[in-house]
């Protein structure tokens, strides 16, 4: 049923032009060169350490990898992180 709903909505979204991000709920992420990240539409933060970081998505989840990262921003669906970024992975 979730996979069905996906589907319409996706079709409506590419008919009437609205941007995915606020109809599916899809993760925005924005990386301003290998040191700072801002993510909108997050669930919350699943683990956290000075090199790893796993945030809850809708669908999935998003590590980031590197050395001294750091929080700067956390808001119920936004965030921003800085630190040295190496890697940005989405799993299911």
């Amino acid at each position: 049923m979730d996979r069905r709903r996906e589907r319409i909505n996706k079709v409506v979204t590419d008919f009437l032009e609205i941007p995915k991000d606020l109809v599916l709920d899809l993760p925005k992420v924005t990386l301003l060169g290998r040191n700072e990240l801002y993510l909108e539409n997050h669930r919350g933060i699943i683990e956290f350490t000075i090199n790893r970081l796993r945030i809850n998505l809708n669908r999935g989840f998003l590590e980031i990898e590197g050395e001294k990262l750091e929080i700067k921003n956390l808001m119920p669906d936004e965030m921003a992180v800085s630190g040295e970024i190496y890697s940005i992975k989405y799993l299911d």
